[in-house]
């Protein structure tokens, strides 16, 4: 729910790219996340729920006042915690030009007790305590502890003059029902992120698209190629136009990125495979698939119901990424307001262990792109991250040529496009790797 009134070190392009393309490639070859830089799991050590961190995400502490509030820079990603009850609050310095976007992901503890009601709201205010923007994310029909995400925002816009001006803001971070029946009162982790959006060279008027085609097409068919979700948004795992299958266990959470440019409109359905028991169960609210947009704000949601047989849902239509959405009164097309990397995470409730056994459920994701890629707005300035709005980096990209990061680029464009069976990427990947492995030791000094 939407409401609006007017409206760690460096996450660096190389080492977030990194990351994917070697989780990518991990996947192929069936390795895990050993290939990512962190270390193999012990055996026998249950990771099934555990959230992937940003690496280079730094500690701060949120403060319970204004006034010793810590100040969040754009571009950076932070990790901190949230108590069981009331605010915690963040610093914002900004100008009079630029967009500002923050988002906070809660990650309560496996096992936790949540409520259907219970889940994040962030805010942004001004320095007199005045809100411009707030969001809300719940747990919804599952009621299990799981990642979700909420953002707000401060606009620059002529049909808002409120926050408007340089100066402190303030981001506050809390529990969305905190009292709610069977809510535990542990506290939870943060991950926090900003993003900067400058202003267009030209006006950009006030009004959004008066018409998109909103027709839900056929699912995508296809032979399904495998592919690992990742444990977080930093690990998510590239997703191009295609069929793509993965096995999620009861309590798991995963985390894909569809890669989405400007004038392309992303389809997605989702999809459970029979359990290949005789239990006669049904679980209504089994499978949630939750798709966020490049600064992990919450854009659309779907919730299938499993009884041990085959069983997929769509997502709702949504209008081709324009700059112009975020001038729509509804929050499905306001949110769709940028490219970059749009994040699918699926979520399986662990009430399905009790009636089919704690075993994989086949998932399937069936992805489509509709519509032609299309120039995006003339920005008057960078924005931070500076490849956020892209779709060759949103979700963690490298410039090619920056620390040998062309190879890894090469590989990135591959997973993502997904045009290659999993073989093909396989033989391909290793190729790559083996050419920038050849390059960068051949630079080195003797």
């Amino acid at each position: 729910m939407r409401g609006r009134q007017g409206t760690a070190r460096r996450t660096t392009a190389r080492s977030r790219r990194g990351a994917a393309v070697r989780l990518g490639l991990a996947a192929a070859l069936g390795l895990g996340t050993v290939l990512t830089g962190q270390p193999a799991q012990a055996a026998g050590q249950d990771t099934a729920h555990a959230y992937a961190f940003a690496e280079d995400a730094r500690r701060v502490e949120g403060a319970g006042s204004t006034a010793d509030a810590v100040e969040l820079e754009p571009g950076l990603t932070y990790r901190s915690t949230l108590p069981p009850d009331g605010k915690v609050y963040y610093r914002l310095e900004l100008d009079g030009t630029a967009y500002a976007y923050a988002s906070a992901t809660a990650v309560p503890p496996s096992g936790a007790g949540v409520s259907v009601a219970d889940g994040v709201q962030v805010t942004v205010e001004d320095a007199d305590g005045r809100s411009c923007d707030t969001d809300t994310t719940t747990f919804g029909a599952p009621g299990s502890p799981h990642p979700v995400a909420a953002w707000a925002m401060r606009e620059i816009s002529p049909r808002r003059s409120l926050c408007a001006e340089a100066g402190t803001y303030y981001v506050t971070v809390e529990r969305a029902a905190p009292d709610a029946r069977g809510t535990s009162p542990d506290p939870w982790e943060l991950e926090l992120s900003t993003v900067s959006e400058p202003g267009t060279r030209t006006p950009d008027g006030t009004a959004a698209p008066e018409a998109w085609d909103s027709a839900t097409p056929a699912p995508v068919q296809g032979t399904a190629r495998r592919r690992a979700g990742g444990a977080g948004f930093a690990r998510a795992a590239p997703l191009g136009e295609g069929v793509w299958r993965d096995d999620i266990r009861p309590g798991q959470t995963l985390f894909y990125q569809v890669p989405v440019d400007w004038g392309r409109q992303l389809h997605a359905t989702a999809e459970l495979g029979s359990s290949g028991t005789d239990a006669s169960g049904y679980v209504a609210s089994a499978l949630t698939l939750d798709l966020y947009n490049p600064v992990r704000g919450h854009v659309e949601d779907l919730s299938v119901g499993y009884g041990g047989g085959q069983k997929s849902k769509a997502l709702k239509p949504l209008p081709p990424v324009a700059y112009e959405n975020r001038h729509a009164s509804g929050q499905q097309v306001s949110a769709v307001r940028f490219a970059g990397a749009y994040y699918l995470v699926a979520h399986l409730s662990p009430e399905v262990a009790e009636e089919f056994g704690d075993g994989p459920v086949p998932l399937t994701l069936r992805v489509g792109l509709g519509g032609a890629a299309q120039d995006g707005p003339e920005y008057a300035g960078g924005t931070v991250p500076s490849d956020v709005f892209t779709v060759d980096g949103g979700g963690g990209g490298a410039a090619p040529g920056e620390d040998g990061a062309a190879g890894d680029d090469t590989l990135y464009r591959v997973l993502a496009a997904g045009g290659i069976g999993t073989g093909s990427t396989l033989v391909v990947g290793l190729g790559v790797w083996t050419v920038v492995a050849r390059r960068r030791a051949a630079a080195l000094p003797e």
